[in-house]
């Protein structure tokens, strides 16, 4: 956001992924001037929102970053994992990274208006307010001159879905004139909590009758840690000893409480032990289950791996055995990590399941799977094609991001409706259909409206 000829905000910095990246290179590299700008601030430490740091900072960008208190907690999580991807793996270049990163953070709290030190004085104030997508997740607020006159632009990040396992929901603005809004679901509804929460048992059902394992990708930050919630709490109301599977080839049995969660993930570790230590920024329900004595992302039957070694052991564990299991493993759009070799190994075999519970953005093996996988299609992994024979299934009630109704909500529940919209974040067809849909319910409110899709 350019304010003068000398100083610009940037909000976010991200990684293209998939058919995104298309005209970006590598997806990585910084391909806009960055001489005027001043500050940086995350909304959200996913990745397509943060990971081009490293390049921004190689760059030369010497300016602070805004943020969150929970994000001030992931966000060195996050970027260690991108400087080790894209800039270097030597440990001492990387710890004169991570300190380049804890000197430039700047710690807002929710709902506290803030005047930049690297601005001119009264040029404006920045606010960040709750957006409910991950833990430290905000939309940020820009007030222009003086209130209550001047105009207010927001910029939404991510905006979450509510009733999130963990987290508070997002609250509507007070008042916007300019809103620059995501439309990654802008064309659909999901499902509501109760139900793909029945979905996703019954899954794990179709585990114990065939025998074999459910896959999920799953992205290491926030995805990974509302399933676990999720998944906790269903093993713990399913798990009467009655509700087991048939005898197993080697005479034991599986059941409810015995059946293994599998997080293959380091970097999902890592995040949820964060998020455990977080617990102030729970929500309600999240908390009163702790106090009560429950263990919503530690709980008995979570099994962590780490080491490379103890990947592999697992991995050919469940492959040769007809043993029931969840594997929880990124990266979350299929395309690298531990998920892909469990892909690999598994995706021909029908005892299997994989589930996806989050976006899959077009030209990722993940969009390819769930695409082509229910049609008996085939998938490229690491070049090799490969049959799918497992059952392929979606839960779009476990996405982190808003619906079509839920963005509608967050645009008219506050206070003055917005007078221009911008949709960003989003495929061609959802920012249309969200724009259609805000058109009506524009009109219906006798209420005037801009909805730009650039």
């Amino acid at each position: 956001m350019h304010f003068d000829e000398n100083h610009s905000l940037l909000v976010d910095c991200g990684l293209f992924q998939g058919d995104d990246a298309q005209g970006h290179g590598d997806g990585a590299a910084i391909d806009f001037p960055i001489d005027t700008v001043k500050a940086l601030i995350v909304t959200h430490v996913h990745i397509d929102h943060i990971g081009r740091i490293p390049q921004l900072l190689a760059a030369g960008f010497k300016g602070p970053i805004y943020c969150t208190p929970p994000s001030a907690r992931l966000l060195p999580i996050a970027l260690e994992d991108a400087f080790r991807l894209q800039i270097s793996r030597d440990r001492d270049t990387l710890q004169r990274y991570l300190q380049l990163i804890a000197q430039r953070l700047v710690v807002l709290d929710y709902d506290h208006w803030h005047s930049p030190a690297e601005f001119p004085p009264g040029q404006f104030r920045l606010r960040l307010q709750r957006a409910g997508h991950i833990l430290g997740s905000a939309y940020v607020e820009i007030a222009l001159g003086a209130e209550p006159d001047g105009q207010r632009i927001l910029f939404s990040g991510d905006i979450g879905a509510p009733h999130a396992p963990l987290l508070m929901p997002p609250r509507s603005p007070e008042r916007a004139d300019i809103m620059v809004l995501e439309s990654t679901y802008g064309d659909r509804l999901h499902e509501g909590r109760e139900h793909r929460r029945e979905r996703l048992a019954a899954l794990i059902e179709q585990a114990l009758d065939d025998q074999g394992t459910v896959l999920i990708p799953a992205f290491s930050v926030g995805r990974t840690q509302e399933l676990l919630y999720e998944l906790e709490d269903i093993i713990h109301q399913a798990g009467a000893p009655e509700r087991v599977t048939d005898t197993l080839p080697d005479g034991s049995r599986v059941d409810w409480p015995r059946l293994p969660v599998i997080l293959d993930s380091p970097l999902a570790s890592r995040f949820t032990q964060a998020y455990r230590e977080l617990q102030p920024w729970w929500n309600e329900e999240a908390r009163l289950r702790q106090q009560a004595g429950r263990k919503p992302l530690a709980f008995e039957q979570l099994i962590k791996l780490d080491s490379h070694a103890d990947h592999q052991r697992i991995l050919a564990h469940l492959g040769k055995t007809a043993r029931p299991a969840i594997v929880i493993a990124g990266a979350g759009m299929c395309t690298g990590g531990r998920i892909v070799e469990y892909l690999k190994a598994m995706l021909g075999d029908p005892r299997h399941n994989v589930l996806f519970v989050g976006y899959q953005s077009p030209g990722t093996p993940g969009h390819d799977i769930q695409r082509y996988g229910p049609k008996g299609g085939y998938v490229y992994l690491d070049r090799q094609r490969f049959d799918i024979r497992a059952g392929i299934a979606s839960i779009g009630g476990y996405s982190a991001h808003a619906d079509q109704a839920d963005l509608l909500r967050f645009v008219s529940e506050g206070g003055a409706w917005p007078r221009e919209i911008r949709l960003v974040h989003g495929e061609e067809q959802a920012k249309r259909q969200l724009a259609a849909a805000l058109g009506r319910l524009y009109r219906e409110q006798g209420r005037p409206v801009e909805v730009v899709t650039p």
